[in-house]
């Protein structure tokens, strides 16, 4: 039984879908709340304390993509799209602008469930990086592992729960250059479903937020013909 106390947004403009995510996740334990476009999604994610977003792209009003980028520029909550684009591209500007994971629909409610619970691992997770504070380039970039708080020039900045994960990776192992792959199996084990690619797509939104130059990274720097590593260090 899923913790009762996650409260989850379903954003989509097919009353159905509402109705049947609604039952089977309040069944699992889940509180639900559900809008039907961009609009009221804003609305109910300004007063409730929301644990993940379910958004669908295509929404009347305010479209997936705006209020993705909207909640993005106050929270780090978990959003999973949904998604009738089954297109890479399509699915890699959604994971761009902010979003964790994504799920193509018809979708079997198993399957979102797992990708649901996985997503909240991984934002749960601090990879046992624990009580510790680092700082790098004489403060320009502080991480606390114990309370998730990143600092560039002490001003607080936001990482998806990817992100996160996908930095605290690199830092955990200084100067060891990733594959793709290495990075995916040691920032997610078994829990990431998606292309090789998508890393690329998280690097670029973790450049442009702790880099002051994203185009000449000294942080998450890329070795040619083979990944990544942290130069932080």
């Amino acid at each position: 039984m899923s913790n009762p106390t996650k409260k989850i947004l379903v954003v989509d403009d097919e009353i159905k879908i509402i109705e049947v995510v609604k039952s089977f996740l309040e069944s699992k334990g889940f509180l639900v709340f559900s809008a039907k476009n961009g609009r009221k999604a804003m609305e109910v994610f300004e007063k409730e304390n929301i644990s993940m977003v379910l958004l669908d792209l295509m929404l009347p009003e305010l479209s997936g993509e705006e209020v993705c980028r909207m909640i993005r520029k106050k929270s780090k909550v978990p959003i999973i799209m949904l998604t009738a684009k089954a297109e890479e591209q399509d699915l890699l500007s959604g994971l761009g602008i902010g979003a964790d994971d994504y799920i193509t629909k018809p979708f079997s409610l198993k399957a979102l469930l797992a990708r649901m619970e996985a997503v909240l691992r991984r934002s749960g997770d601090d990879l046992q990086l624990t009580h510790q504070k680092k700082s790098f380039l004489e403060g320009d970039l502080t991480i606390d592992l114990d309370s998730r708080i990143i600092c560039k020039n002490s001003i607080e900045i936001k990482l998806t729960p990817n992100e996160y994960r996908i930095l605290t990776t690199l830092i955990k192992y200084p100067n060891k250059v990733f594959t793709r792959d290495e990075l995916i199996t040691s920032a997610f084990d078994s829990d990431f479903d998606g292309f090789d690619r998508t890393i690329d797509s998280h690097i670029k939104n973790i450049r442009q937020k702790i880099e002051s130059d994203p185009k000449n990274p000294v942080y998450v720097k890329t070795v040619h013909g083979i990944g990544y590593k942290f130069g932080g260090e």
